[in-house]
């Protein structure tokens, strides 16, 4: 290589560097402020995640401190006490809230919180729909056998996450409404679902047997394949 080569290349090199050098000065701001927002962002994260830890910790300290009371009525005015962040939170007090009433007796006031829950549209649809179930199952005895058929049949839409136990409680109603055939019609027909639990399967087949009636058991999930 020759010495003007050599000193062609020094030239263009040099030429390069200050190129860089001015684009870090008129732009290396950008880069500082990438980094400051990446770093600022896990910061937050994880700020946000203890946040959440404690808050469901506090939760948690709240609920069992509510349920040392001795009895259900004072377990119930200790939940009844908590103040919930999030609907999700407040919805799980009202669960356990409702329980504790139902053991002290107060069945309306079980109803009444876990219809707050059910037609709360903030919450995902599984919450809402065990709180209508465990609702219309506590009012077996004293809600009108027409408004609660068809809020059980409501429940009991195939796809529903509770569609098999509100076939279930539907069957049941045929029972007590004297309608024997139609009962065991449903029992076999949750007898023979791909998602029927053992448990709700037994029951099914003892309800079945109960009634007269003889189960179809050939293809029953578990059991006769």
């Amino acid at each position: 290589m020759s010495d003007t080569d050599s000193f062609i290349e020094e030239v263009t090199e040099e030429v390069r560097r200050d190129r860089l050098y001015g684009l870090l000065r008129r732009y290396g701001w950008i880069a500082a402020l990438v980094v400051v927002l990446i770093v600022g962002g896990a910061a937050w994260s994880e700020y946000r995640k203890a946040q959440i830890r404690a808050q469901a910790q506090g939760l948690g300290d709240q609920i069992l401190a509510a349920l040392t009371g001795e009895t259900p009525t004072s377990r119930l005015a200790g939940l009844e006490t908590i103040n919930s962040d999030t609907p999700g939170a407040a919805a799980v007090v009202s669960f356990i809230a409702a329980a504790e009433a139902q053991q002290a007796g107060q069945t309306e006031r079980a109803v009444a919180l876990l219809d707050a829950v059910a037609v709360n549209g903030d919450l995902p649809l599984i919450y809402t729909q065990i709180a209508a179930f465990k609702s219309l199952v506590l009012q077996a005895d004293t809600m009108d056998a027409g408004t609660r058929r068809q809020q059980l049949e409501a429940l009991a839409q195939p796809g529903a996450p509770l569609a098999l136990l509100a076939q279930e409680q539907i069957a049941l109603q045929d029972v007590a409404d004297g309608n024997r055939d139609a009962a065991i019609e449903r029992y076999q027909s949750i007898l023979q679902d791909a998602a029927v639990s053992a448990d709700l399967q037994q029951r099914a087949l003892q309800v079945i047997v109960a009634l007269g009636g003889t189960p179809e058991v050939a293809n029953l999930p578990g059991i006769g394949n």
